[in-house]
């Protein structure tokens, strides 16, 4: 088996990633990517953009309490201030490692509104290209850092545990084949969960693998339960979906049904610039009805949709629709995981030796629903965070003994997972179909044995969320129960949960399955 020797493996290449590679200078960092960097990640999907407070008259407290709002109560407020106040830091950050922002024509930062947000402070690149963008420069600056040594189609699958202490990871390389890191500090910036669902906007390299892997070696989890599916994607049947950035809503498109008639405006005060959550239930009660939901951006956009929006133009082309003159067909598809990895400001998981950032952590700052445009920002601001933590701490021991990877085989079941996850756990939950879907996947981890060992993290991951969605009996922010429609204020707290209790909570359901642990609700309290 090869071995690679590190100060500081990064697993996960998007901008949280390599924000924490760049920041760490003098330190020798290995960079682990499943795809050549800049085209695995969700970061360079992202087309609405990045919020900050960037503007006259807006200012990072108006930013945190739009943040706060959108939480449903449940959104830490010293994360949403440390991200919100130091959220234009990082955005001059980027400008200078090359980010092109759209300027208006006296030179300033062009400024757009996205759904609940109280001000203009999304800031975009080449129009509905953002994220693109930010990797694009990143990419750039990570070719003249010599420090950094990145390992392309590189799946890192399983923590090395040392003494309580996080020491590494074992991987496939791009032929198949083993391979051993030995690092002083780990940080997982695998991204999220879309591709678990059925309908999602992600790119089919965010399958929850880094939950799972921090969830084996014991690292605590949180908020598993609240994903976030986005209103808008474009729905002409392709995996993943191309997005229909909700800049187009924040610029006056409409949502209309099949006979051109909108509905937004009778569901919320703020019609289609309401919540995301909102909107998504709203358009889903319509489309698993057998309606037909588009967007018009017609008249608000018209003519100018190939220069304003080339990425969305670009994705209607291929499919055959001009948006310039006809709406767009859309439907809801899982887009973020405001749950996660549970870490404090500094990135740090609860086992030594591992940091998490960007999607597969959770610091808490979005609550049960995100803020549009908040993701990427607080990536940079965490990836930032997280390298200047490792900078300060002293190197642990190297790992000292021999270790060897769990055995596996190569079953991949994901696709029947992935419309299982979206049928019982998308944007309408209940308990009956929660507990149908654990079931399956409780018998399929009877067979594990046979499994790949990238199926199995798969696995692992949804087992978690559907304990998590089945233990919060309310509706609230991206989990909505629809045997349990209101939202409850006791139940106002956020959840912290391991994959130990998990297992005890499903032994305590009789499923079948041999687990070890106690029987005791998997949550609590944070």
């Amino acid at each position: 088996m090869e071995q690679v020797s590190t100060d500081v493996l990064i697993i996960g290449a998007g901008a949280a990633g390599l924000v924490s590679a760049l920041d760490l200078q003098g330190l020798d960092i290995t960079l682990m990517a499943k795809a050549p960097v800049g085209e695995g990640s969700s970061s360079a999907w992202a087309q609405g953009g990045i919020a900050a407070a960037m503007g006259d008259k807006d200012h990072p407290e108006h930013h945190k309490k739009d943040t706060l709002d959108v939480g449903v109560e449940l959104s830490c407020e010293k994360a949403a201030h440390t991200i919100t106040h130091e959220g234009p830091e990082l955005i001059d950050a980027l400008i200078k490692w090359g980010v092109n922002f759209d300027c208006c024509d006296e030179g300033n930062l062009r400024l757009g509104r996205e759904a609940a947000h109280s001000f203009r402070r999304i800031l975009h690149a080449n129009g509905d290209s953002t994220g693109k963008e930010i990797m694009r420069a990143l990419g750039q600056a990570l070719m003249h850092t010599s420090n950094i040594n990145v390992m392309e189609n590189c799946q890192a699958y399983e923590l090395i545990v040392e003494h309580n202490r996080v020491k590494g990871a074992f991987a496939k390389d791009a032929f198949g084949q083993d391979v051993l890191v030995k690092a002083n500090a780990v940080v997982l910036a695998t991204g999220g969960i879309g591709g678990l669902f059925g309908y999602t906007t992600n790119p089919e390299e965010a399958c929850g693998e880094g939950l799972a892997m921090a969830a084996q070696a014991g690292a605590r989890l949180a908020d598993l339960e609240f994903v976030q599916f986005h209103p808008t994607a474009i729905d002409v049947g392709l995996k993943p979906m191309p997005l229909a950035t909700e800049a187009l809503r924040g610029e006056g498109a409409h949502l209309i049904d099949g006979r051109g008639i909108r509905f937004m405006p009778a569901v919320h005060k703020d019609a289609e610039l309401a919540p995301r959550d909102v909107v998504a239930r709203a358009i889903w009660r319509r489309v698993k009805n057998g309606e037909k939901i588009f967007l018009d951006a017609t008249k608000v956009v018209g003519q100018d949709f190939p220069e304003r929006f080339p990425t969305v133009w670009g994705y209607c082309r291929d499919a055959g629709l001009d948006p310039r003159v006809e709406p767009i067909p859309i439907t809801p598809a899982a887009h973020y995981h405001m749950g996660g990895i549970d870490v404090d400001l500094k990135g740090r998981s609860s086992l030594y030796g591992l940091w998490a950032v960007g999607e597969v952590a959770c610091t808490g700052v979005h609550g049960a629903n995100r803020l549009a445009s908040n993701s990427l920002l607080e990536a940079v601001v965490m990836g930032r965070r997280v390298a200047k933590d490792i900078l300060m701490k002293s190197q642990g021991d190297a790992l000292s003994t021999q270790v060897a990877p769990t055995g596996s085989g190569s079953v991949d079941l994901t696709g029947q997972l992935a419309s299982l996850l979206y049928r019982a756990c998308g944007v309408e939950r209940n308990e009956a179909g929660l507990y149908e879907a654990l079931a399956q996947v409780v018998s399929w981890e009877g067979r594990k044995a046979s499994f790949s060992p990238l199926f199995k993290n798969r696995l692992i991951t949804a087992k978690m969320i559907l304990v998590s969605a089945l233990e919060r009996c309310e509706s609230r922010g991206g989990h909505f129960r629809s045997d349990y429609p209101e939202t409850d204020s006791k139940q106002a707290q956020r959840h912290k949960t391991t994959l130990r209790e998990v297992d005890a909570f499903i032994r305590g359901l009789n499923l079948g399955t041999d687990l070890q642990g106690t029987v005791n609700s998997c949550q609590k309290p944070a």
